[in-house]
């Protein structure tokens, strides 16, 4: 070997060995939510999850767009957060009028999602250090503070698991969301509305979409779902092959990478893919668009699983196409049927 060429490597194992270690990093940030949910058992993760998705909701009303999806699986989704929004959470918390002890345990939830978001780097050491360090009540100040709340007339113990109601869509409504103008902006919201209320997929589960899981020929999308890390194939629904269709035609779709791209402010699609906040700000969009106020990627899923309950889906189907570990979730969606016991078959 040329003792160049030799001298040449040796200089560079420094930039290769940061390279490796970073790349390990990358990865290691990736996986720690999935690691730390696989460790929790069921009841925890549906009580943290309830406990995001409040934080979502607060977030959203002080103007902030979040994926209460994207917070449980997804470091990038803590990217801004601050102590002041941590701090500030407990205090709507409290004139929401939920209990003391509610508002700990949600804090507790935050701190540990923040903890994961730290150690994936997304959070940096002062502002975890900050967010730690935002303190819950005491016994006693509970009861001071319940006190006070008494006192003003003001409503103490809101149920734990109250959440605000997802957005309803009429079958008009949800027709019209999916038919948009005949332009490259127009063509990739078609499609985006129709993998929402046609499949369901949970917002940073679109986000992560590659042109490569879209085959027009078998009418199949293969995507991946991280929250309950698991692979799936959906057969594409009409509506949502003939958008995919005419996005590709176009020439909207990009060649690699992936499968949504965003756009600017004039309309024009731009090379890179829509982030999750992306796609929830363009949601809210299209919604006002037709008179729907506040919708989210999470209220089309609902609407989608709703549509499937009432069509008589089987919850068993349901539960698999929708991506959830139990049947906890598609049961909520599953009407009382008027006669307990219709359906059941015994000869």
């Amino acid at each position: 070997m040329d003792p160049t060429n030799k001298s040449m490597l040796v200089n560079d194992l420094p930039d290769v060995l940061a390279a490796i270690g970073q790349a390990a990093n990358h990865a290691a940030a990736r996986h720690l939510f999935k690691d730390y949910r696989a460790r929790r058992a069921e009841n925890t993760l549906r009580r943290q999850d309830a406990d995001l998705d409040l934080f979502a909701h607060y977030l959203a009303a002080v103007g902030i767009t979040a994926d209460r999806d994207e917070l449980a699986v997804d470091p990038d989704a803590w990217r801004g957060i601050t102590w002041g929004l941590a701090a500030a959470f407990v205090q709507w918390m409290l004139q929401q009028g939920y209990a003391v002890t509610s508002a700990n345990v949600r804090l507790s939830t935050v701190k540990t999602y923040a903890k994961l978001a730290f150690q994936a780097g997304t959070l940096d050491a002062t502002e975890y250090a900050l967010i730690r360090a935002v303190a819950g009540y005491s016994r006693v100040e509970r009861q001071r503070l319940d006190e006070k709340r008494a006192a003003a007339e003001l409503p103490t113990r809101r149920a734990a698991s109250k959440k605000a109601e997802a957005v309803r869509l009429t079958p008009a409504q949800a027709k019209a969301l999916k038919t948009q103008p005949d332009t490259p902006q127009g063509r990739r919201d078609a499609v985006l509305m129709s993998l929402l209320l046609d499949h369901g997929l949970r917002c940073g589960e679109v986000a992560r979409l590659d042109v490569t899981h879209v085959d027009l020929k078998s009418g199949e999308l293969k995507f991946y779902r991280p929250k309950v890390d698991q692979e799936q194939t959906h057969r594409l629904t009409a509506d949502a092959r003939q958008a995919l269709q005419a996005y590709f035609d176009a020439g909207d779709a990009p060649a690699v990478g992936k499968l949504l791209r965003g756009s600017r402010k004039d309309g024009r699609l731009a090379a890179a893919g829509m982030s999750a906040r992306a796609i929830t700000q363009r949601v809210q969009v299209l919604g006002a668009d037709i008179g729907v106020v506040g919708l989210s990627a999470h209220d089309c899923r609902h609407d989608w699983a709703t549509r499937a309950a009432r069509k008589g889906t089987d919850p068993f189907a349901l539960q698999e196409a929708g991506g959830w570990n139990s049947l906890a979730m598609p049961r909520r969606y599953v009407e009382a049927a008027r006669i307990a016991n219709e359906g059941v078959h015994l000869d």
